[in-house]
């Protein structure tokens, strides 16, 4: 295990057994670990230069490019913190990131939406306090430092003399998507990265001969921690796709012979259902991570009888760094649907009642963590001992229940679980069902405020291309497959469903149009 190195030494590991090998292709350049290793180095002085020091804050808001990954070392090397950001944020999250992770530096890119907040303002005289340069990627606004100048200098050939602290060190800091309340930027170490980035590499079964496709957003930590920094740590290659399209991540997997692909369960349904999808040789394909979101069991069997590919179910949070569980490459169709496995290397998990007192087997509870996963904290909230207690426990919010054998079932969240009539309803449960149908490739339980029953179930549904079907035959369909009161009050049929920067499906969104919607019903 690499868990005592910081993200830099990971690199220089990496480019001292393959100095030659392709480090990464993003559909118009491609890298050696040598030239990504000198680039990212060439950067980091050029930024110590500009006054970037050890523990200043620095905010990166590109998609999945090549130049995206040199930046995130070139930190590292610096001992400075990354604060990624999604490039088509809201104005309003743009801001609030900005000024509560006090960054000192932004990466932005012309195809970034909020540069105008910047073009009335000069090179380091901004109407934000910490604020100090703006450096553009890929566009050519004298305004800003330009990224292909600071990585091109011929003499930042400096020697970093940094002192990384592995252990205590801040590596990123991660916002998590905010529902009701603001975003919370989740601490991570290099510590807690690199553990995680392990023991991801090995239930995988990973070695430098693997090929990643990154679809997954290079600013979630699904993207960075299990991807980027996994195929660094094993030197593999990583194919990354600037934006999800199921069409080209399957020619991507046959082009580049992809042997791991990783992603939410939305990405997956999407490949499955591409009518070209027999067409394109994914034999290559060995395994992968489904993660992020509730994986049907539908979709998890089809991934591995049409896909070919040996998916690993998993579960995480940004404040584990990503990983908790996964089940095992050995596993059974049974297990690896039903369950999201047993806890990762080095992780302990427990299922607790509300006052926090461990349950037995097989009863439902709150998930807590404990490994060297678990983040420092949230930035600037002291909340954060609420979520972790003194013996380093973090309370996940999260339900679930352990068998006898350690496997977990993820039951839901707490704030999602729908309570109808004194009845509590797993929206998972409802839409796995739904899931199974032929017509359907796309559903979202959600719970809405009823008057009579204090939440109704509803079901907004995408169907597949061409079909039709109606509430009363889906209604039909559930019956005998559910428990009459968990069948769905109300069912939506839209032509789209919202979806989080991740790809995942946005609920929150859902929730809201759907209260406006039946207000005016």
């Amino acid at each position: 295990m690499n868990g005592s190195l910081s993200l830099h030494q990971v690199l220089e590991q990496a480019v001292n057994k393959h100095p030659s090998k392709e480090a990464l292709f993003d559909g118009f350049e491609r890298k050696s670990y040598r030239t990504l290793y000198e680039e990212s180095l060439r950067l980091a002085s050029s930024l110590s230069q500009l006054g970037v020091t050890k523990g200043d804050r620095v905010m990166v808001c590109l998609p999945n490019w090549n130049e995206t990954v040199v930046i995130y070392f070139s930190l590292a090397m610096l001992g400075a913190v990354l604060v990624p950001c999604n490039p088509r944020s809201s104005r309003e999250e743009f801001i609030y990131i900005l000024e509560n992770s006090q960054a000192s530096t932004v990466f932005l890119s012309d195809c970034f939406t909020h540069t105008e907040l910047f073009k009335h303002y000069v090179k380091g005289q901004y109407n934000y306090v910490t604020l100090e340069r703006i450096i553009m990627v890929r566009g050519h606004n004298k305004s800003f430092y330009l990224f292909e100048e600071l990585v091109e200098k011929e003499d930042s050939k400096e020697t970093l003399n940094v002192k990384i602290d592995p252990d205590k060190d801040l590596f990123a800091i991660l916002y998590t998507s905010g529902t009701t309340d603001k975003p919370k930027g989740v601490m991570l170490t290099h510590k807690n990265a690199i553990y995680t980035a392990n023991v991801t590499a090995e239930a995988m079964e990973c070695n430098s001969k693997d090929v990643f496709l990154v679809s997954v957003p290079l600013f979630h930590v699904f993207g960075l921690i299990p991807s980027m920094i996994t195929a660094t740590i094993i030197s593999a290659k990583m194919v990354l796709q600037e934006k999800f399209q199921a069409r080209e991540a399957l020619n991507l997997i046959e082009q580049e012979q992809v042997t791991v692909h990783h992603g939410v369960p939305t990405m997956f349904i999407l490949e499955l259902n591409d009518p070209m999808l027999e067409s394109f040789d994914l034999s290559t394909l060995r395994t992968g991570i489904v993660a992020a979101a509730p994986c049907p069991e539908e979709v998890v069997r089809k991934i591995r009888t049409l896909m070919g590919c040996n998916i690993i179910v998993s579960y995480g949070l940004t404040e584990t760094s990503a990983g908790v569980t996964a089940t095992s490459l050995y596993d059974d169709d049974l297990l690896r649907s039903a369950t999201v496995g047993k806890p990762l290397p080095g992780t302990e998990v427990k299922i607790v009642d509300l006052f926090r007192n461990e349950v037995l087997r097989g009863v439902t509870g709150e998930l807590a963590v404990r490994s060297f996963g678990v983040m420092k904290g949230y930035f600037h909230l002291p909340e954060t001992i609420m979520r972790i207690d003194e013996e380093g426990w973090l309370y996940t919010g999260d339900l679930a229940k352990m068998d006898d054998h350690d496997y977990i079932t993820i039951i839901g969240r707490q704030e999602e679980m729908i309570i109808r009539g004194g009845y509590n309803i797993s929206p998972e449960e409802v839409e796995n069902v739904l899931y199974k149908h032929s017509s359907i490739l796309e559903v979202a339980v959600i719970g809405m405020e009823d008057s009579k029953l204090g939440e109704m179930i509803c079901a907004v549904i995408k169907l597949k291309p061409d079909r039709v079907e109606d509430e009363y035959s889906l209604k039909n369909y559930m019956e005998g497959k559910l428990v009459n009161y968990k069948i769905p009050d109300q069912l939506v049929f839209l032509e789209d469903l919202p979806k989080t920067a991740s790809g995942k499906i946005n609920k929150m969104e859902l929730m809201v149009e759907l209260t406006k919607q039946l207000k005016e019903w």
